[in-house]
């Protein structure tokens, strides 16, 4: 007979996992920005919102490890696992591409970042509305960041609006899957521990509508084919890219310290 505190704490790994795995990735991807922003204020501050990340990612997948009982710690979850064990979406492991496409893509992550972690600071796990907390107010200064950048670039020069346009269009076929309900999400639902994807989604397309109408940008058609799977492993090829440049001093020198 299946214990139902042991299904609910294996969940509750997997759930810590997307959330831990979501915020590396961006992490690492926005780190790539360092010394090559276009202005040096920007370059600090992405680098800023990258050390956010990692610092978000640390937090929570030092719960999962501890909620695993295996005892992982947080560097054995993020440089430890295969790409097929990850459990970020596809949305977060794209390219940079140029600047507007940087922006648009910490936009959409961020319009679902911000009522998400407003939704886990009430959660019924005390220790995951603690950290929720904690990273909500930082995710509120990267919604405001990503966000006047839209803007700025959307209702700037006819080539930046068209950048921005053109990045919103390319990366919306990686937003369907960040409301994507499953068995483990409603499991934890029911306990309190956490909110539907699927119920995040209103405010999603408020958030976004209210700024891409300021921008002068069209929210993309909905009808665009979306892709997901990748909170069951399933990644485009960017994610093994990003995780041999992340892991390999870790895999090249086991056990280091310094």
């Amino acid at each position: 007979m299946t214990n139902p505190l042991l299904m609910k704490e294996s969940a509750l790994f997997d759930y810590l996992l997307r959330l831990g795995d979501d915020r590396l990735v961006l992490g690492h991807r926005l780190s790539e920005w360092c010394g090559h922003a276009p202005i040096l204020e920007e370059d600090i501050a992405l680098a800023n919102i990258a050390l956010d990340c990692v610092g978000h990612a640390s937090m929570l997948l030092k719960l999962a490890g501890q909620v695993e009982g295996r005892r992982r710690t947080e560097d054995d979850l993020a440089y430890f696992r295969e790409a097929i064990a990850f459990r970020n979406v596809k949305l977060v492991e794209q390219p940079n591409g140029d600047f507007a496409r940087t922006i648009a893509r910490q936009f959409l992550f961020d319009a679902y970042s911000l009522p998400l972690y407003e939704e886990l600071a009430s959660s019924s796990h005390p220790v995951l509305a603690a950290i929720s907390a904690k990273i909500l107010k930082e995710v509120r200064y990267h919604w405001r960041h990503s966000s006047e950048w839209v803007c700025r670039l959307g209702d700037g020069t006819q080539e930046s609006h068209a950048r921005m346009q053109s990045a919103l269009d390319e990366l919306w076929t990686f937003t369907a899957e960040l409301f994507e309900s499953d068995d483990i999400e409603s499991l934890l639902h029911k306990a309190g521990v956490v909110p539907l994807g699927s119920s995040l989604k209103p405010r999603w397309d408020e958030l976004l509508r209210r700024v891409l109408s300021t921008a002068t940008l069209t929210v993309p058609t909905a009808n665009q084919f979306m892709l997901g799977g990748s909170r069951q492993g399933r990644h485009s090829e960017h994610l093994g890219h990003i995780l041999s440049e992340m892991q390999i001093l870790a895999r090249s020198y086991p056990g280091a310290s310094w």
